[in-house]
């Protein structure tokens, strides 16, 4: 059994390399950062679930991330949840596949569609569309780490080809065991 520690990060809580150490002497796998781009004003306690302050301050979870994969060796670092609706697949590809490579391939991308409608909204994303967005931007970010020039056509997400050279490259997942040099397969394990 593999266990993990989930955890919002904010400046109330241990900061992120630090508690990726704790994690990592006790012989655990892994450390997952919740995700949360600000909280709309009139959001009660009762509909964040008590959550309010903690939605508030939350750091960035790929510069949480990074921070705790500077600080550990063999700590996975993760994302629970990456709200793909709310991101641009684009820098969303370019901010995984850099922590990936930063951290020697020890990213796990834990995604998800959100629950807080204002939020989504802010970002210009239709609550009622989420899920449809949510499918279309993983597949273009499969689309971006696997295509040397990559393309994407669907109802909600659509880019052109030639749109090429997001790198880095994220960590093929069989690293070190490349049987060709140019093989490319997409590096973050998705969840």
């Amino acid at each position: 059994m593999k266990i993990g520690i989930a955890m919002f990060p904010t400046i109330d809580a241990p900061a992120p390399d630090r508690l990726a150490q704790m994690i990592e002497n006790r012989g655990l796998e892994s450390l997952w950062f919740a995700e949360h781009s600000h909280l709309p004003v009139g959001i009660d306690r009762i509909e964040s679930g008590g959550a309010g302050d903690r939605y508030a301050k939350t750091f960035d979870p790929f510069v949480a991330m990074t921070a705790a994969a500077a600080a550990t060796t063999t700590l996975k670092v993760a994302t629970g949840v990456c709200l793909v609706p709310q991101r641009d697949p684009i820098h969303t590809a370019k901010e995984v596949a850099t922590v990936d490579v930063l951290s020697d391939g020890r990213v796990i991308l834990g995604v998800g569609a959100g629950w807080n409608r204002q939020e989504m909204r802010n970002h210009g994303t239709d609550p009622k569309t989420r899920m449809r967005l949510l499918t279309e931007r993983i597949q273009a970010l499969i689309e971006i780490w696997t295509r040397d020039e990559a393309e994407y056509h669907g109802q909600l997400v659509d880019f052109a080809a030639g749109l090429a050279q997001t790198g880095p490259d994220p960590v093929p997942a069989d690293h070190g065991r490349r049987s060709r040099p140019d093989c490319r397969r997409p590096g973050p394990r998705v969840r």
